[in-house]
């Protein structure tokens, strides 16, 4: 019997990679070639970008991963380009045509149909997602021929700005809140012009307080002699929260899991309640909730060997 390989040891790699996501890889794809690529043991993704759309898509390594629920909740930009007149049944370009109709629509109607879906709407989940139902993705009964009734889904879109309009293109810059389906979106805004519509781009550039700055593609880190120096540090992830301080002593407290009581401490704190990111000195050693008589309650702790 041939003996088998030992199995690869992959390294504790902290940090997080800002990836420019290229056409035709799904998040996951993008995420197994990056993690190969640093030899990393544990790493996430923060939420699915489309195989059809590019841009940011942070991928979190080791101790990052514990915070990447962060960017799952976060809003998202993109910058699309709608193409009215032809309807997809994906709602993008990788989808079948099934509908087309001419294009005769002006700015103000363009204006006046884009008021509508300004903050609060409704949308119904497209069939071709990742969302399962009874254990199986809506996509594969979508493959299958199926459709299901899905429940409309309450979203939030907090900017919708026509960049530009050159008959059939619209193009677009979308800030929303998470759930919202761009492609969703553009069907919509085809189907209230009369006119139908499907993506032609999708393009992610800020996720949170993450934006392009600092993003890299797949080839880039790859062909680099020190990839692991291009990680951001775990606490990108953390950058809108307030930083608060420890002494050493407090800091071992703090990683024992315990509440520290900072009223008496001279800790410099923020004014706010709410959450925090601690640190000792440069070290960053998790996220806390700064509550009541300035009670500091420890929330997700890193791995602190120092």
């Amino acid at each position: 019997m041939k003996p088998m390989s030992p199995k690869k040891v992959r390294d504790l790699v902290d940090g997080v990679l800002l990836l420019d996501k290229p056409v035709g890889f799904s998040s996951n794809d993008a995420l197994i070639k990056a993690k190969r690529i640093l030899n990393a043991k544990k790493a996430g993704h923060t939420g699915t970008l489309d195989p059809f759309a590019t841009g940011l898509l942070p991928l979190c390594f080791g101790e990052a991963t514990k915070f990447s629920q962060d960017l799952l909740e976060a809003d998202k930009t993109y910058e699309t380009t709608v193409h009215l007149g032809v309807t997809t049944d994906t709602g993008d370009t990788e989808g079948a045509v099934i509908d087309t109709r001419p294009v005769a629509v002006t700015l103000e109607q363009i204006e006046a149909v884009l008021a509508q879906f300004r903050g609060p709407i409704a949308q119904v989940p497209p069939m071709h997602s990742a969302l399962k139902r009874d254990g199986k993705p809506l996509y594969e009964y979508a493959r299958a021929g199926i459709t299901l009734e899905r429940e409309a889904r309450h979203v939030v879109i907090h900017e919708l700005k026509l960049v530009s309009y050159e008959a059939p293109f619209l193009k677009l810059v979308v800030t929303c809140s998470k759930g919202t389906y761009i492609r969703v979106l553009g069907q919509d805004i085809g189907a209230a012009l009369g006119t139908g519509a499907h993506l032609q781009a999708l393009r992610r550039t800020q996720v949170g307080a993450l934006t392009t700055a600092g993003m890299l593609t797949l080839e880039t880190l790859g062909a680099h002699a020190a990839p692991l120096s291009l990680l951001a540090p775990v606490d990108a992830l953390l950058s809108s929260f307030p930083a608060v301080q420890l002494t050493p002593e407090l800091a071992k407290r703090f990683l024992n899991g315990q509440r520290l009581a900072l009223g008496k401490e001279q800790i410099a704190l923020p004014a706010e309640q709410g959450r925090v990111r601690v640190y000792l000195d440069a070290k960053l050693l998790g996220t806390a909730q700064l509550g009541e008589y300035q009670i500091l309650a420890p929330e997700r702790l890193i791995a602190f060997t120092q």
